[in-house]
């Protein structure tokens, strides 16, 4: 695993020991920031169950301004400080230790830019995050949301909670899905969970 592009180019990255972590595939990284490559240069980057914290320091690499990294486990937030201090992109990044949801509270931010989240596959904690991120003072109409979800993963609720589907990616294993709030969507959401 290393980081592809940018300031920190080709720089190896660690992944968390003994964790049951799925690194987002070199390839599929590349795929991906090609996509964001005009919509990252002074953004402010959330990476959502950071894990290694790749994304996000792919992100910081490629020119964003900030990025918040994002995990509750111990191994992982170690993980994500040491690659910080490697690639030495630790000065715009802030690393908050606490399961997602709950750490929305701790942004302080006009807007974010981009939202990334890669939870673990089939517990559906894509619909408590997106419920969460609703409401935020941060979020608007024009915040990309980027979900990577297994290929089998129904997001067809997504109009109902207020979020318009702008494309989905797939892959051999898995896809990523863009969304974003819809422009005269009040904060709350109108699905259940």
């Amino acid at each position: 695993m290393r980081v592809i592009a940018g300031t920190a180019g080709s720089m190896p990255l660690k992944a968390p020991e003994g964790m049951d972590t799925r690194p987002t595939t070199d390839k599929i990284k590349e795929t991906l920031f090609n996509m964001l490559h005009w919509d990252l240069p002074g953004s402010v980057f959330l990476d959502l169950f950071s894990g290694s914290g790749a994304i996000g320091i792919e992100a910081l690499s490629r020119g964003a301004k900030k990025a918040y990294f994002v995990d509750s486990a111990p191994k992982a937030v170690e993980c994500i400080r040491k690659n910080l201090a490697f690639t030495k992109l630790e000065n715009r990044a802030i690393v908050i230790k606490q399961d997602v949801c709950g750490a929305l509270d701790a942004i302080r931010e006009e807007t974010a830019d981009i939202v990334f989240l890669d939870p673990p596959y089939g517990r559906e904690y894509e619909k408590n995050v997106l419920a969460a991120l609703k409401g935020r003072r941060w979020m608007t109409h024009e915040t990309l949301i980027i979900v990577e979800a297994a290929l089998d993963t129904d997001f067809s609720w997504l109009g109902r909670w207020g979020y318009v589907l702008e494309k989905e990616k797939r892959y051999r294993t898995n896809k990523h899905v863009f969304v974003r709030i819809e422009k005269n969507e009040e904060s709350g959401i109108s699905g259940q969970f």
